[in-house]
């Protein structure tokens, strides 16, 4: 079989030779049946590059990951405004009181709530918040494409405040559902003092939560700062903050 011109090494154009020792080194050759005369400086040359490959790609990665947490605790923020003015468009309607209210003339509601069944009270609201996705949060792993009517407490990524009400701004009416007490995930219906030793932990934001208050303000804290977040338990003034989880 007559051979490729261009697998020639006299066709090469200046002076490096396939297999050759030339003043840029060796040039390794390639072509079938011939066996490769690699050094140790080539098998080093051989193995930075690919390190270097390996670190850039996870650079890149992190890069990536840490553009999404952030994007998703900025949408998680939104949700959390949205439904604290979701509370205090129904509230006036309804004589400044949340759906929890023991105020209201129909105490039904809060009896539900009382009972664990928080989705009630997002289903009440269903006007105000569009649609459930406003509750649930993008870094969680809950499905929130369902209809309202279909809503259980599975679909939602967001605590509620039992005790929240428009005349006390400081109260807690929502917030991210990853709050443990003692190192375990709080879930139902929880009565927490104002000195309990809550924590974040890393189901949701990775160490970092987010809590909507009843005058429509998100804060958001990091784990490794738990004052942050057992400051609102203090301030909200009450002496015991009732939320419910819905896990």
């Amino acid at each position: 079989m007559r051979s490729l011109p261009w697998l020639d090494s006299r066709t090469i154009s200046g002076s490096i030779a396939i297999g050759k020792q030339t003043s840029f080194g060796k040039v390794l050759d390639f072509r079938p049946g011939r066996t490769m005369n690699m050094t140790r400086s080539d098998l080093v040359t051989i193995i930075v590059i690919v390190a270097v490959m390996l670190l850039l790609g996870l650079v890149a990665i992190t890069n990536i990951e840490r553009r999404r947490a952030t994007a998703a605790r900025i949408s998680c923020v939104g949700n959390l405004k949205q439904v604290g003015l979701g509370f205090r468009v129904w509230a006036n309607d309804h004589g400044d009181l949340y759906p929890m209210s023991p105020k209201l003339k129909d105490p039904s509601l809060r009896s539900e709530v009382l009972a664990g069944r928080m989705f009630r009270v997002f289903q009440l609201l269903s006007n105000e918040l569009s649609v459930p996705k406003t509750i649930s949060c993008p870094a969680d792993n809950r499905w929130a494409w369902v209809e309202w009517s279909a809503l259980t407490n599975t679909n939602i990524s967001y605590l509620l405040g039992v005790n929240a009400a428009d005349d006390k701004p400081n109260t807690i009416l929502s917030g991210d559902r990853n709050i443990a007490l003692e190192g375990r995930l709080l879930s139902g219906v929880v009565a927490l003092g104002t000195n309990s030793p809550v924590t974040w932990t890393r189901a949701i934001h990775k160490n970092f939560g987010n809590l909507a208050l009843a005058d429509g303000s998100v804060s958001g804290s990091m784990q490794t700062d738990p004052e942050q977040l057992r400051r609102h338990l203090r301030d909200s003034g009450d002496a015991t903050n009732r939320l419910v989880f819905p896990q």
